[in-house]
């Protein structure tokens, strides 16, 4: 149960993945710029919190599972939002196109609408779920984060929205972590997870196939003593490698 104190934001994220002939999948990562409240500074996936607009789409698209459906929603319009990437779309626009959408986008037209006179229709079926996670007990507002894999789209040419994010890149999950803990950037602990989840897979459909075999369980940290080690917990037996980490070295937002 949420406390009084509690501000709980149904948010979504989605991991676009690009596989290469020559090393594990890259990643599309955004840098947040310094100044958002929320890991400001940090390296996190596509993503954002969902809208009433993505609610109401989802209802008149007739989702049997309303924030299901809202939330895949908002995966999708955030990638063309803060990326400048068209996932989960059919037919996928053409660059002129999705200039066009994302600038609709940012001037507040509704999604719906500017998805019609782009001409394409959203394909929700092609995202796969792969995590959700519900932190607790923040000093910040939670948010309820479900996590999708996607393949990324052919010559997918992302570019920072100028606002949230400050930049962006394609890598390898380990190659992120590697940077981590050599301190050139910074990742929140959901973000780690998850990359060192995504570090063992050698393509797309192992990543696919993996999420597949591992059914999505809200994951909710919790501060547990370890050997007289005060550490920050999730749940075994659900796809990730490491399950805690020390409280003094795990960044929270």
């Amino acid at each position: 149960m949420a406390t009084s104190t509690e501000t709980i934001t149904p948010a979504a994220t989605v991991v676009v993945m690009r596989d290469r002939a020559d090393g594990p999948p890259d990643l599309l990562m955004l840098e947040r710029s310094a100044a958002m409240s929320f890991a400001g500074g940090a390296l996190v996936f596509p993503g954002g919190r969902v809208d009433p607009g993505d609610l109401a789409l989802a209802d008149v698209l007739g989702a049997d599972d309303k924030e299901e459906a809202a939330a895949r929603i908002a995966a999708v319009r955030e990638s063309i939002e803060e990326a400048g990437i068209a996932v989960a779309l059919d037919p996928a626009p053409d660059a002129a196109a999705l200039a066009v959408l994302r600038a609709a986008l940012h001037a507040g037209d509704s999604f719906g609408e500017a998805l019609a006179r782009a001409g394409t229709a959203l394909a929700l079926d092609r995202l796969v779920p792969f995590a959700r996670w519900l932190p607790r007990g923040m000093r910040h507002r939670i948010f309820d984060t479900r996590f999708y894999l996607i393949r990324a789209p052919d010559d997918a040419e992302p570019t920072v929205d100028g606002t949230e994010n400050s930049r962006l890149f394609w890598a390898s999950a380990q190659s992120v972590l590697d940077d981590a803990d050599a301190g050139r950037v910074t990742i929140i602990f959901p973000t780690r997870r998850n990359l060192e989840r995504l570090a063992r897979y050698a393509t797309f459909d192992d990543a696919v196939a993996d999420a597949r075999a591992h059914p999505v369980e809200t994951v909710t940290p919790w501060i547990e003593v370890r050997d007289g080690v005060e550490r920050l917990c999730i749940p075994e037996g659900i796809g990730y490698p490491v399950t805690s980490e020390p409280t003094a070295t795990a960044h929270r937002a």
